[in-house]
């Protein structure tokens, strides 16, 4: 790509400076600096105008050229993938304007020997962006907040039932060390990113980082490849930027020259003083984010119990529609096999009624008890207006709990009874002597 570790080499090569068009254009676009500001008032109004473009072209371009994955059609939406058809458009649209770009700057700019100071800006950019995302995440893991340790519903399902993406999280999330352990890495490699003199190790460190975190997202189908590849071409091109200074020290055992990818002389005093106050508003970013990441952290450490019903594995002891007790058969699509209450007002059971928000085998709700009323509501997200159903409630002894009501056109009767269900994995078990494979 791009290769100015050598500051007295003003002359670029043609494939260099194509290269560097093509790549200044589409991360520019990519990371969309200009969202940083997004807190300052009024900024986000303009925003959405700028947003609104990007949309109408995205979703007009795959109509008519791109169809990605045979798609013609294609929506933002918020669910938490970052694999979705407009996310893959979004990126294909991008790539396409930045390539038309590099054609029209190439044609346009034929004599410009090279873009030393135009390079200093995007690698700055780039840093800028590797550092923010670094500390998001890094903090998120560091307080264990990003993969929880596995719910009792989660525990109680059987491992086949699960996707590769909530295996590899509960996997991460079963080990609160090793978790803030990759947390820590990643705020090293923000730390490091964050200040010249230690940028080259931090990009170093971040390819590490960031090149272990697509593997995951690759082979586990986790949906956020997209967005972790392009990390990892950011680290490339930064790296790209030093390829024969990292050679000579790791590879060559040669004197390695000095970076000069990460300085530039700052002439006048305006430049001096945009340059504080950038880091200055990215420090305040990091900050901020990491307030909000331990408020919340400090908010949800630990989930309450939901009074009057104890938390915990519930056996069904007696099922029954419009009277009609059903055997506790496992092909039964109606009956209850078991229910779980969690911590903070969440539950699952196991069921094929598809009246429950269906994951992996069970069926999961939000549920709110009412203590004075003796009303139970099931809910299948915590916003809801309204309930999927209601039922009373009666607890003869603590570890009982009963329940009717009607649910659609049926009446429901259920009885149930606090399980002595013992999870190992829930032992969080380390042992330093082992006398055999376990």
């Amino acid at each position: 790509m791009v290769d100015t570790s050598n500051a007295g080499r003003v002359f670029w090569p043609l494939p260099k400076k194509i290269l560097f068009r093509f790549f200044f254009i589409y991360f520019l676009l990519y990371v969309s600096p200009w969202s940083w500001v997004g807190i300052l008032p009024g900024v986000n109004y303009l925003l959405g105008f700028y947003y609104d473009v990007v949309e109408t072209l995205t979703t007009k371009a795959n109509f008519y050229f791109f169809q990605v994955f045979n798609i013609k059609n294609v929506h933002p939406v918020s669910n938490g993938s970052g694999d979705t058809s407009y996310s893959w458009a979004q990126n294909y649209l991008f790539l396409s304007i930045a390539a038309i770009g590099c054609i029209i700057w190439t044609t346009l700019d034929r004599k410009r020997k090279g873009y030393r100071q135009l390079n200093y800006l995007l690698c700055l950019l780039i840093r800028y962006n590797l550092v923010l995302i670094a500390f998001v995440y890094g903090f998120n893991k560091i307080l264990y907040m990003q993969m929880p340790f596995p719910l009792l519903s989660q525990l109680a399902t059987p491992l086949g039932d699960l996707l590769p993406m909530r295996f590899s999280w509960l996997f991460i999330g079963y080990s609160t060390p090793y978790q803030i352990f990759s947390g820590v890495m990643e705020v090293v490699a923000g730390s490091l990113l964050l200040w010249r003199r230690t940028a080259t190790m931090g990009v170093l460190v971040a390819t590490a980082v960031f090149v272990n975190v697509m593997m995951l997202n690759l082979c586990y189908d986790i949906p956020v490849k997209l967005f972790s590849m392009n990390l990892v071409l950011m680290c490339l091109y930064l790296l790209s930027n030093e390829y024969e200074r990292i050679a000579c020290f790791f590879v060559l055992n040669r004197p390695a020259p000095a970076c000069t990818v990460y300085h530039h002389p700052l002439t006048k005093k305006w430049m001096r003083v945009t340059r504080i106050v950038l880091k200055l508003l990215v420090l305040f970013i990091i900050v901020r984010g990491f307030y909000d990441n331990w408020k919340y952290f400090n908010e949800n450490k630990m989930q309450a119990e939901i009074p009057p019903i104890k938390s915990g594995v519930y056996d069904v002891i007696r099922f029954a529609v419009n009277r009609d007790t059903l055997a506790p058969l496992i092909t039964d699509t109606v009956r209850w096999q078991d229910l779980i209450f969690e911590r903070g007002g969440m539950g699952s059971i196991k069921t094929f009624d598809t009246s429950f928000r269906r994951r992996y085998g069970r069926g999961y709700f939000f549920y709110k008890p009412d203590s004075i009323k003796q009303t139970l509501e099931f809910k299948k997200f915590p916003e809801d207006s309204l309930p999927i159903f209601s039922m009373n409630f009666l607890m003869p002894d603590s570890n009982t709990v009963r329940l009717w009501g009607k649910k659609q056109n049926d009446s429901l009767y259920v009885e149930l009874k606090k399980s002595n269900r013992h999870f190992q994995l829930a032992e969080r078990q380390f042992h330093w002597l082992s006398e055999a494979n376990r």
